[in-house]
C-alpha cells in the first residue's frame, strides 16, 4: 500500500531533522488527487520545459518529470534544494534562488526551449508579484497553473456586479484566460495553512490590440472609488486628464450611460472605454 503523503512529508522532513519554515510560507501540497489535477491541467508534453517554483519536498516536482521533457525547479531553501537533488529524476535541473530574484527569461533562453510553462504552489504573499511578473515582461511562458488563496481566485474568476470583481480580474483578462483547477481545502497541506486554497490556471493570450497604456489607467481610475459613478472616477484621474464633461462624452462614444458605475462593466465595454479614449 502507498505510503500516505502528508505521512511521507513528516518522514522525509525529520529523516533531515528539518521543520517547515513558517518564514518561507511553507505549507507542503500531500493531496495526490490535487496533484493530478495540477499536472493535467497543465496539459505537458514530452516536448515542454516546466519552470516550478517552490517545489518544497518534490512530490510534484516527479509528476511534472514524468510527463515532461525537462523541469526546471527554483527553490529558495537551501536545505530543501539538497534534498531535491537527491530525490528528484535526472531530468529535473534544481536551481536554489530567490525567484524574485531570478531570471526567468535567461533560464529559458539558456535552456534551448523556445517557450515554458509554469507551475507553483508558492507561499501567497509572493503569489500575485510572479504571476504579474511573467505577465507583464511577456516572457515566453505560455501556460500557468499556480496554487492562490481561494479569496485571490475568486478575485480573478468574478463576473461584473459582484463584490469580487475589480482590478485584479480585469488585469488578469488582460494578459488571458483564468480558469478553476480546483479548491484545495487546508487539509490537502502540510502543515495546515489558516486559509483555503485553489489552482487556477492562465492560458496567456495578451490583448495586444488594446493600448496598455490606456486599458490599466482606466481599470485603475473604475476601480478607485467603487461607490462613485465610473464619470466621476474618470475625471478624478491624474493619469487620463479629463474633465467631467470630456469623461462625459468618452461614456457616451464608448456606448454606455454617464450614471453606470465601473463594476457593471465588462472586459469588453472596459475595451471599448480605451479604443474610444485613444481616439
Amino acid at each position: 500500500m502507498t505510503e500516505h503523503p502528508q505521512t511521507n512529508a513528516r518522514k522525509i522532513l525529520a529523516q533531515h531533522g528539518l521543520h517547515p519554515n513558517k518564514k518561507l510560507g511553507q505549507n507542503f501540497l500531500t493531496d495526490a488527487h490535487v496533484l493530478e489535477k495540477i499536472v493535467a491541467a497543465a496539459d505537458i508534453t514530452s516536448d515542454d520545459l516546466v519552470i516550478e517554483v517552490g517545489p518544497g519536498l518534490g512530490v510534484l516536482t516527479t509528476e511534472l518529470a514524468r510527463v515532461a521533457s525537462k523541469v526546471t525547479a527554483i527553490e529558495i531553501d537551501t536545505n530543501l534544494a539538497a534534498i531535491l537533488r537527491e530525490t528528484t529524476p535526472s531530468n529535473v535541473e534544481i536551481i536554489n534562488k530567490d525567484i524574485l530574484k531570478t531570471d526567468l527569461g535567461d533560464i529559458i533562453a539558456q535552456s534551448g526551449f523556445l517557450r515554458a510553462k509554469m507551475v507553483a504552489n508558492l507561499p501567497y504573499y509572493i503569489t500575485t508579484p510572479i504571476i504579474f511578473s511573467v505577465l507583464e515582461n511577456a516572457l515566453p511562458i505560455n501556460t500557468l497553473v499556480v496554487m492562490v488563496q481561494k479569496e485571490v481566485a475568486d478575485r480573478m474568476l468574478a463576473s461584473p456586479s459582484t463584490k469580487a470583481y475589480g482590478l485584479l480580474t480585469l488585469s488578469v483578462a488582460y494578459y488571458g484566460k483564468v480558469s478553476l483547477v480546483a479548491n484545495v481545502p487546508p487539509n490537502c497541506f502540510f502543515p495546515r495553512p489558516d486559509v483555503h486554497s485553489a489552482v487556477v490556471k492562465i492560458d496567456v493570450a495578451p490583448h495586444n490590440n488594446i493600448n496598455r497604456g490606456i486599458f490599466f489607467p482606466i481599470i485603475k481610475a473604475a476601480f478607485a472609488n467603487r461607490r462613485k459613478t465610473l464619470q466621476n472616477c474618470l475625471a478624478a484621474s491624474a493619469d487620463l486628464n479629463l474633465t467631467k464633461d470630456a469623461a462625459a462624452k468618452l461614456l457616451f462614444d464608448a456606448s454606455l450611460p454617464e450614471s453606470i458605475r465601473g463594476e457593471a462593466l465588462s472586459f469588453e465595454d472596459f475595451a471599448r472605454l480605451a479604443t474610444a479614449y485613444e481616439k
